[in-house]
């Protein structure tokens, strides 16, 4: 009966092991340099382990340069900002373009930014071209970085928002090659090819984001979807 108490309590402090490397390695806290993981590539993820991949560019800003490049996005680092207070930002960008579509954006983490190019050129731009025959020209969007806590859910109403360390992007609207625009607040209801077009970019965000809320989540998002890199994980 020890033996097998002995042989359980094994089997639990391995669990428990692996449970923690693998919560290091989702938080990005294993340096890139110690990871059996290849690094992200940009033009070739790897669906199994691409969420641990965009966690190594957390705090790796060599790493980052490496992974954000022309022509998957354009975007030069920015001067950290350490946390004061749960609002910062560290590791960041600035990003002009994203997979060929314009996007001005001040403040946006590493993982982020990476996360936002791997949609663009592996969902965004696909599905725009096999739905309309023409790409995305641009993107519209209402904010990265905002010192806040989490709105429209009074449940985490005291929490700091992702924006809070500029994780998080909301997007509003895509703008294609002949001028359409494609609005989330306008187009997301009903059956129309641009309302099927949101719902499939908003699904395929979520392969690489780890919280992708559209107008589904609640009234809060009605305009927007929300894409973040934070712990949680929820795609509505």
């Amino acid at each position: 009966m020890r033996k097998r108490r002995l042989k359980i309590g094994r089997y639990l402090l391995l669990l428990m092991l692996l449970a923690g490397i693998g919560l290091a390695f989702r938080q990005g806290l294993v340096p890139a340099r110690y990871s059996p993981l290849p690094a992200l590539d940009l033009e070739r993820p790897l669906p199994l382990i691409v969420d641990w991949q965009l966690a190594e560019l957390r705090f790796d800003a060599k790493l980052c340069s490496r992974v954000l490049v022309p022509p998957h996005i354009e975007s030069v680092p920015i001067r950290d900002n350490p946390l004061n207070k749960g609002c910062g930002w560290i590791n960041s960008v600035r990003v002009s373009s994203v997979g060929g579509a314009r996007l001005p954006v001040d403040k946006l983490s590493c993982p982020a930014a990476a996360a936002l190019s791997l949609w663009m050129v592996h969902q965004v731009q696909p599905l725009a071209q096999s739905m309309f025959g023409q790409r995305v020209k641009s993107l519209e969007h209402m904010g990265t970085y905002s010192c806040r806590n989490i709105v429209g859910n009074a449940f985490w109403k005291n929490k700091r928002s992702e924006h809070a360390t500029a994780n998080a992007i909301d997007i509003s609207a895509f703008t294609l090659e002949d001028g359409k625009r494609i609005s989330v607040l306008k187009d997301w209801r009903g059956q129309t090819p641009e309302a099927e077009f949101l719902r499939l970019v908003h699904a395929g965000a979520c392969n690489y984001f780890r919280v992708a809320l559209s107008p589904e989540f609640n009234r809060a998002h009605r305009d927007h979807f929300h894409l973040d890199r934070g712990i949680l994980s929820t795609c509505k």
